[in-house]
């Protein structure tokens, strides 16, 4: 069965056309990469600084612990 167009639904056809790609570029990401988008949304939360500097208490604990543990042998052995 073969179906011929008249010229009356030309017009429809190519309005419909243009819809569908107005409606398809609604939908369009400005990122590329799932990467780019990751570090955009990093960059955006430092500026709003939400990731603060990290503290120096983890690495003073460390040392402490250490040199409590160190004074410990001193005093056992």
């Amino acid at each position: 069965m073969m179906l011929t167009r008249s010229r009356s639904q030309t017009p429809d056809i190519l309005s419909l056309d243009r819809t569908a790609a107005a409606a398809r570029s609604g939908f369009a990401c400005m990122f590329s990469t799932a990467d780019e988008y990751e570090q955009a949304l990093i960059a955006a939360r430092r500026a709003e600084g939400r990731y603060a500097q990290a503290s120096k208490l983890p690495t003073l604990m460390f040392i402490g612990c250490t040199a409590m543990l160190a004074g410990f042998w001193l005093v056992v052995i």
